[in-house]
């Protein structure tokens, strides 16, 4: 188990170009495009959104992830909660894996009784720039993310845009990431802290 905490930041589209400024700068070299392909599960009634969990299948450039991630908090864009990856062969669910990574009873029990009635109910696709930031003693993952998320729902797609930063601690004291999203937003005027996360995002779109 790993508990994720990042900071998720609205981005507006005209401020895009400043934000990939400022990253370059920190890190002294151009990011770098990972195209990201998501589809989130759930039963039709949304029992793992009821308990507050997300699931889903990555497809990224070295292949498929799966990810369960439990109940969290969000405040002024500071998001943390649990999560379990595991690598899969394919676009399937290797539910065993999973069951063998999670260590939280609740989530396992939420899962295994939501399988046999899981399917596809939203996908997230974007390309996400990423850097990797020593700052302040502490490494941090920048990423601008730009894309989609797409949810058919009463027999017509809905859709909503995508336009993000993310800054998420990999190792130090969180006191540098605070410190990072401060220097940022001084640099890049029009951001704005975002607790809505982009699985909440196509939750909502599939509402009636």
């Amino acid at each position: 188990m790993s508990i994720e905490r990042e900071f998720k930041l609205a981005l507006p589209p005209d401020r895009a170009e400043a934000a990939d400024r400022f990253f370059t700068g920190v890190a002294g070299a151009p990011g770098r495009d990972v195209p990201l392909a998501n589809i989130y599960f759930d039963t039709p009634s949304f029992a793992l959104a009821g308990a507050k969990i997300a699931l889903r299948l990555r497809k990224t450039p070295d292949g498929w992830l799966q990810t369960l991630k439990a109940a969290g908090t969000a405040t002024g864009g500071m998001h943390s909660r649990h999560e379990w990856e595991t690598a899969v062969a394919a676009d399937a669910l290797e539910f065993d894996a999973l069951a063998a990574a999670c260590d939280d009873e609740a989530a396992l029990a939420a899962l295994r009784a939501a399988a046999p009635a899981l399917g596809e109910r939203f996908r997230t696709t974007f390309v996400r720039r990423l850097w990797c930031l020593d700052f302040e003693g502490a490494r941090i993952e920048a990423a601008i993310d730009r894309g989609d998320v797409t949810a058919n729902a009463n027999g017509q797609t809905r859709s909503e845009a995508i336009s993000e930063i993310e800054l998420e601690l990999l190792e130090g004291d969180e006191s540098a990431l605070h410190a990072l999203t401060e220097k940022l937003s001084a640099a890049v005027p029009g951001l704005a802290p975002e607790n809505v996360n982009k699985a909440q995002r196509g939750y909502r779109l599939c509402a009636p």
